[in-house]
């Protein structure tokens, strides 16, 4: 009998892509918030959700180093478990609830990869790298701290897909509000039989579920950010009118489950 929990299914059950959760994530994270066209932002969402009339056309790109972690301490194997991705949250509205919707979102690890279709993440696969800072003093890395630059890039398929540029000024001694809207996510997986491939097997929205969410280390500043045009992509669309603060912060949760909205 065939065992494990994604593709491949295999004699031993340890091929597959994603092992059953708790999936354990930490990671580093440059981030930045923008405006952009509010028609835009509203066209990416999903039947079920809505513009938020407070903070309409508000979105945060987030760069972030990762290392991940499940039940066979995946984390002593980095070729697989780190891993960068680059993603944009979008403000949004589910019923009275305020929440953040996730359009595009790239990342360099097939592992990876499959856990973000499972939890509905629309994963592509891209080049994401950022700054990194260090505890010894050297000029190579910046400081986290008053001053500090941290620049982040994401491509795919050999274009630039965005950058940005954060300069810290402060601490954050209230960080609610990076995590203060829950992400929804929408699964989707079609069919390929024939006369049947626009019913999709599954078409579900979802409410990203964060257990023991913990952040640290959070500065903020001030940002650039650029979306620039790519053949077969997006993004662009969402290009900021305006950029806003700038972040810098760790950040650790952990998936076991998640919640169905519709």
């Amino acid at each position: 009998m065939l065992k494990g929990y994604t593709v491949p299914l295999s004699p031993r059950g340890i091929a597959n892509l994603a092992t059953k959760p708790p999936w354990h994530y930490a990671g580093s994270i440059v981030g930045a918030e923008f405006w952009t066209d509010p028609a835009a932002a509203a066209a990416t969402l999903p039947e079920g959700l809505t513009p938020d009339p407070d903070t309409n056309g508000h979105g945060v790109a987030l760069f972030i180093d990762w290392q991940y972690n499940g039940s066979r301490d995946e984390y002593l194997d980095p070729v697989r478990s780190q891993y960068h991705e680059f993603f944009v949250l979008m403000d949004a509205r589910w019923g009275d609830t305020p929440v953040s919707w996730c359009p595009y979102i790239y990342v360099d690890n097939d592992h990876a990869m499959a856990r973000g279709w499972i939890q509905g993440f629309p994963k592509k696969l891209g080049t994401v790298t950022q700054t990194r800072a260090f505890t010894v003093p050297n000029h190579a890395a910046p400081s986290v701290g008053p001053g500090g630059k941290f620049a982040a890039t994401a491509s795919t398929a050999g274009y630039r897909l965005a950058s940005a540029l954060v300069t810290l000024q402060a601490p954050m001694t209230d960080t609610s509000a990076l995590t203060a809207r829950p992400t929804v996510n929408l699964r989707h997986f079609p069919r390929l039989a024939a006369g049947q491939q626009d019913k999709p097997a599954v078409h579900e929205l979802v409410m990203a579920l964060f257990d023991d969410e913990t952040i640290a280390n959070a500065w903020t500043g001030t940002s650039e950010l650029d979306f620039p045009q790519v053949p077969g992509e997006e993004l662009y669309d969402l290009a900021p009118v305006r950029s806003g603060a700038g972040f810098h912060y760790e950040l650790a949760y952990t998936v076991t489950d998640l919640s169905t909205l519709q």
